[in-house]
């Protein structure tokens, strides 16, 4: 009799069978979807990281840089003399191209500046700080004309934070608002929402952005630099 009790009947047996099979499927679910995170991950950060450095490229920072690399260019050819001239010729190639690219770097800067003052004298700013002077949140039309002139500013500004993440409106509309500058409580009164919420919104969209903890002043450093 206890023989016969440990043998598994027929039911018993495809219960097993089947449950081993879910598990192990379920672990193979597991493993592709870790692995996709990671890649999806690792995609962003690349992303990010051709942002900044495109954004380096045309700030002053990378103008200082620039101009520190030509003047060591510079004492080189100095040094050479008429000395191997081949030499010589690919310094000055590298010199004309830091050259080239500082020119171009300082036009952006101007145009930026000057774009700036374009949208902080714009009637859809002076109408957005109407509605922060009066505790009024923004409606669809004021989104609308704000991110246009976002756009018209900093080129491609809404598709390139989409580019990074699928963000829910409420991400758009504090990232939209931290580009032109406002302070974390204008921007909890523009989108009706708390200042808590507002705060807990830039750190989250850090982390998913970045795959690592950071604060809410990290998101909005990362913002003004698109």
């Amino acid at each position: 009799m206890n023989l016969m009790m440990t043998i598994l009947t027929d039911r018993e047996l495809f219960l097993l069978i089947i449950g081993s099979v879910t598990y192990v499927a379920l672990f193979v679910v597991t493993v592709k979807n870790s692995r996709q995170k990671v890649l999806q991950l690792q995609e962003r950060i690349n992303k990010v990281r051709v942002m900044q450095e495109e954004q380096l490229a045309t700030s002053l920072q990378g103008i200082e840089a620039n101009e520190r690399r030509i003047a060591e260019l510079e004492s080189l050819m100095q040094k050479l003399g008429d000395e191997n001239s081949m030499l010589r010729l690919e310094l000055e190639e590298k010199k004309a191209r830091l050259d080239y690219n500082n020119k171009v770097a300082m036009i952006e800067n101007e145009k930026r500046q000057q774009a700036e003052t374009v949208i902080f004298g714009s009637d859809v700013y002076l109408h957005i700080k109407k509605l922060m002077d009066g505790g009024r949140s923004m409606k669809d039309e004021d989104w609308r004309a704000l991110e246009q002139i976002v756009n018209s500013v900093y080129t491609n500004f809404t598709e390139r934070l989409y580019s990074l993440y699928n963000l829910s409106e409420q991400d758009y509309h504090v990232s939209l608002l931290t580009k032109v500058r406002l302070q974390p409580k204008d921007i909890a009164t523009l989108t009706a929402h708390s200042k808590e919420s507002v705060a807990s919104t830039r750190s989250r969209l850090y982390q998913k952005v970045f795959g690592q903890k950071g604060s809410s002043k990290e998101w909005d450093d990362f913002v003004l630099s698109l």
